[in-house]
């Protein structure tokens, strides 16, 4: 799997713009600032088809049944800043899918650690042994 270009993602994206509830007082009623995403994940140039399934595969939650990934943000007051917030959502989202966790790799574990702890479980006997009533 290679690099994303995100500039090429950014392209593809489907922005639109709605009139969103919450803060901004009377420009609620006036003016479009809520900003909707929608990506094509099937139809994307940007991607291969490996990381086409990745993203379908960790995103599915997300994707209506036409294939679209879709976010959305209303936090700001302007459309410029719910855009800026959408298109970053959106960036983390596929960075975060395309992610893979480094593979563990098991270690033998030390003789002294061993050691350690048998002498650990001797000691530990030993005192329960001392607290035991001697019935000879």
């Amino acid at each position: 799997m290679g690099k994303i270009d995100f500039k090429c993602l950014f392209s593809e994206v489907i922005l639109t713009y709605s009139r969103s509830s919450g803060k901004g007082g009377q420009n609620v009623n006036k003016v479009s600032t809520k900003a909707e995403l929608a990506f094509d994940i099937e139809n994307s140039v940007c991607l291969d088809e490996e990381q086409k399934k990745v993203i379908t595969e960790k995103l599915c939650r997300r994707i209506n049944e036409d294939g679209f990934l879709k976010l959305q943000s209303s936090e700001a007051r302007s459309q410029l800043g719910n855009k800026e917030l959408v298109l970053k959502k959106f960036q983390m989202l596929i960075e975060k899918a395309m992610h893979r966790p480094a593979k563990r790799i098991s270690t033998k574990i030390p003789a002294q650690v061993k050691e350690e702890r048998l002498t650990q479980k001797r000691r530990t006997a030993e005192i329960k042994k001392l607290r035991q009533k001697n019935v000879d």
